[in-house]
């Protein structure tokens, strides 16, 4: 295995850097709506939708009930500032290799509809904006955890491990298991196990819902020279990883109840949601295994159920107070 210690570049990255510095250069004659809806893009709304799904559930949980509605609203609100900067400073940082992968080459930083000062000045700003607002209407200990994902996806992910490992995904996803601790300490202003817990679920189902998505899109990680293990693995190595990963998930998921976190309808839906969950890994290693490739693998079908996964577990941990 084989580290990628440089910043790739290309022609393509050449262009977009100069259409970026021409446009920035002449601000005014852009148009106001492709230009607001270009630095929305910078905050990759979709990501953030299930980064919220993550932490409200858990404000439920802590508070056994339903939590006050304008400190939800705030958390909220302040996640998406926080992940929003977050992913605008990744943008800013990657424009290099964004232009040269399929999937991300339409970005606003790569097409020269932001340029690069301005992606760079919008993440900070939010950054700054997001610490402030949960500290001020949350609490200063959500702030520092906000402020910490931040930190730990720009500068732990994005700038030191994405492009030198191929276990970038499992150490940097825990900026995305963060939410989970935002979510409970912004209802108590304290820690707990079960909080614990839940950020280990969301920890080891990163791997196993991102790693299928690699395997799809490996080339382009590959012409990017970023080495996401699907690059520098056999998809029968890979598929092996995700099994481990998911047994280990599952696992930690059906503690809440033997705690006494939870009742009957987590441990219901954790058991059933857990065990389809299997059902399609195993399904995925048994393909890699007989030597299928291309569309046949399927590889696709386990990371849309990842989505589904993790949206009806949290959903049961908001429900499950009102049952016990």
């Amino acid at each position: 295995m084989t580290a990628v210690e440089s910043r790739p570049s290309g022609r393509g990255t050449a262009s977009a850097e100069g259409a970026a510095g021409e446009l920035g250069a002449n601000s005014g004659r852009r148009p106001i709506g492709p230009l607001v809806m270009g630095f929305v893009a910078l905050t990759k709304p979709r990501i953030i939708e299930l980064l919220l799904i993550t932490t409200v559930p858990v404000m439920f949980l802590a508070e056994q009930g339903v939590p006050n509605l304008w400190l939800v609203l705030a958390t909220c609100f302040g996640g998406y500032l926080s992940a929003g900067g977050a992913n605008a400073l990744n943008m800013w940082y990657d424009r290099d290799i964004d232009a040269l992968m399929e999937r991300t080459r339409s970005r606003p930083l790569v097409t020269g509809l932001i340029s690069p000062t301005e992606g760079l000045v919008f993440g900070v700003s939010l950054a700054v904006i997001s610490t402030v607002w949960f500290g001020l209407l949350v609490n200063w200990l959500s702030a520092a955890l906000s402020l910490g994902a931040l930190l730990f996806y720009v500068v732990v992910y994005t700038m030191i491990l994405k492009r030198r490992t191929a276990q970038n995904i499992v150490w940097g996803g825990i900026a995305g298991c963060l939410p989970v601790l935002i979510g409970w300490s912004s209802v108590t202003n304290s820690m707990s196990w079960a909080a614990v817990i839940l950020f280990m679920v969301i920890f080891f189902w990163t791997p196993p819902h991102y790693w299928p998505l690699s395997m799809k899109v490996k080339d382009d990680y590959a012409r990017a020279q970023v080495p996401m293990l699907p690059v520098l693995a056999s998809n029968k190595v890979v598929a092996r990883q995700i099994v481990l990963y998911s047994w280990v998930m599952v696992g930690i998921s059906l503690l809440l109840q033997p705690l006494g976190y939870t009742g009957w309808f987590y441990t219901a839906v954790a058991l059933l949601t857990g065990g389809f969950w299997l059902w399609e890994a195993h399904a995925l290693q048994a393909r890699a295994k007989s030597g299928v490739t291309g569309a046949k693998l399927k590889e696709m079908r386990l990371f849309h159920w990842s989505i589904t996964y993790v949206s009806l577990l949290f959903v049961a941990v908001a429900v499950d107070p009102f049952l016990r």
